[in-house]
């Protein structure tokens, strides 16, 4: 243990044994989660309140301790106190554990011990305050572990350890398009958007998926639901799913909803730092965010290296856009193209992969609502998203094959 570590526990303990007050002001962690799949584990730390920002740090395995390879990041203005005195087992091939511990009187301290790390991902979010920390490792190609760390963890530092830098994402280099992970947006005790005639958000999104995935399988993708029933599913777990079940597209889907009666339209959105007031709004609304934090929403995205995996997603937002107006204008005789638009979902920007979020129509619009609720236009709109997507994969074949040549 370094010594910089040891004098940390050595706070801890002195507030405990000494029966420190807790300082005025502090968040609480509410609650702590994870998700597990093969290459990949998301943590979750929920908080009564926002902490400061963070960097993630490594130490080195003490064989002789018998303590193993560890990242961790300090929380300022959080109080844990002993609550979280046991650690959090995990033992999913990638985290051993998790540990949460009062490293200052204003400041707790998150310990990830690591069985495999390649690389990580951090994100800070709103409504609720909760920090979301991403874990990447990859096995070997007959099932053994790669054992490749990160630069900076290649030899043990001296002295204070390094923090480390978040690698970029192996989906940010072009490759083929084969899974799919659909979200249908809302459901369970969120209904999302309800409209004219009680037509519900959640039920549009779960019907239009369905159908969906039945298409897309017909030409020959993997494809995943991140609910396939009427259930809550959290933000953070749709897009751990996605990760977890390597997608190469993420399709998030969605029904809109607006004071004015009169708005109406279809429109597609991903992940940029430019972005209208408008779409704001939307991803406020979407991401259960009120609409005082919208400045929150705007600091959040900026903060994000985008550029590379946005202009992924904005083609797959072209190709899937363009087919659903036309496809319906075919059909149905008009519809209004709201366009491609950028915005700050939280979907979006928790998902490694080229991702887009689609708005199919206004359920606080009369006609938008009865053709939402009608079976014949879902399977239309089904239809032109999936060769949408069959467009976008097409283009992303020419291209591998142009970089192979």
């Amino acid at each position: 243990m370094s010594r910089a570590v040891a004098i940390s526990w050595l706070g801890l303990f002195a507030i405990v044994l000494l029966g420190a007050e807790r300082p005025p002001g502090l968040a609480d962690v509410r609650d702590v989660r994870h998700w597990s799949y093969k290459n990949y584990t998301r943590v979750v730390v929920e908080l009564s309140g926002p902490t400061g920002r963070s960097e993630v740090k490594r130490l080195a395995a003490d064989r002789k301790a018998g303590r193993p390879e560890r990242i961790y990041l300090d929380l300022p203005n959080v109080w844990v106190g002993t609550r979280y005195a046991d650690p959090i087992r995990v033992g999913d091939g990638l985290l051993r554990g998790i540990r949460l511990g009062q490293n200052r009187a204003t400041a707790s301290r998150l310990v990830i011990d690591l069985e495999r790390y390649e690389r990580h991902r951090l994100f800070q979010l709103t409504s609720p305050d909760r920090l979301v920390l991403d874990i990447y490792a990859h096995r070997g190609p007959h099932g053994g572990t790669i054992t490749a760390r990160h630069p900076s963890a290649q030899k043990a530092p001296r002295g204070a350890p390094p923090a480390l830098k978040a690698a970029p994402s192996p989906r940010t280099s072009l490759r083929p398009v084969h899974t799919v992970v659909i979200d249908p947006g809302h459901g369970g005790d969120d209904p999302g958007a309800v409209g004219v005639g009680g037509v519900r958000e959640k039920d549009v999104t779960l019907r239009l998926a369905r159908e969906l995935a039945l298409r897309l399988r017909e030409r020959g993708f993997q494809v995943f639901l991140t609910r396939e029933r009427d259930q809550k599913v959290s933000l953070e777990a749709r897009t751990a799913f996605a990760e977890g079940k390597g997608a190469d597209v993420f399709v998030s889907i969605h029904a809109n909803a607006a004071r004015r009666r009169g708005a109406h339209g279809i429109e597609t959105y991903f992940l940029d730092k430019g972005h209208e007031r408008h779409s704001l709004r939307v991803a406020a609304r979407e991401n259960g965010v009120p609409p005082n934090e919208l400045d929150a929403l705007q600091r959040a995205v900026a903060g994000l290296k985008v550029s590379e995996m946005s202009i992924q997603s904005r083609s797959l937002a072209r190709a899937v856009h363009g087919k659903m107006v036309k496809g319906v204008r075919k059909t149905h005789g008009s519809v209004k193209d709201l366009g491609v638009k950028q915005a700050p979902f939280h979907v979006l920007f928790l998902s490694g992969m080229p991702s887009i979020l689609i708005e199919t129509g206004f359920v606080t619009h009369p006609q938008e609502a009865k053709r939402l609720a009608s079976r014949f236009y879902r399977a239309v709109l089904a239809e032109q998203i999936a060769r949408g997507l069959s467009s976008y994969r097409s283009e992303r074949s020419a291209k591998l094959a142009r970089h192979a040549s």
